[in-house]
């Protein structure tokens, strides 16, 4: 089984924000089936790193990837985030958990650039 992949945001006090994160988790899963996909938020929503977690464990993964959903490193990313995974993965010491690196730069974040600049009014 491939590992089961946690996005993580910041989170905000938008609802709509947040839905975001949902709706590209489900356009993961539609990508790639056969994985578990969840969502957390790392501040100011729900669910949580630790809520995430646990419904990966509940679902019965075995290993976990998170990821920081975020352009580039940071205090979030280099800090906050690896915090929390290490916090919620005590309760779950059964689970391998790794983090990956954020979006970062990449050329086809270049092109959604230059189609959003485009598209500007």
């Amino acid at each position: 089984m491939k590992p089961a992949i946690l996005i993580v945001d910041h989170g905000s006090r938008r609802r709509e924000s947040n839905a975001q994160l949902e709706a590209l988790a489900e356009r993961v899963r539609v990508r790639d089936p056969e994985r578990f996909v969840t969502i957390a938020h790392m501040d100011l929503a729900e669910p949580s790193i630790a809520a995430g977690l646990a419904a990966c464990a509940e679902a019965g993964v075995s290993e976990i990837v998170v990821h920081p959903y975020f352009l580039g490193p940071g205090h979030h990313t280099q800090r906050d985030i690896p915090h929390l995974v290490d916090e919620a993965r005590r309760q779950h010491p059964e689970i391998v958990v790794r983090i990956s690196a954020p979006l970062g730069l990449d050329d086809r974040i270049v092109d959604i650039v230059l189609e959003r600049i485009d598209a500007a009014d």
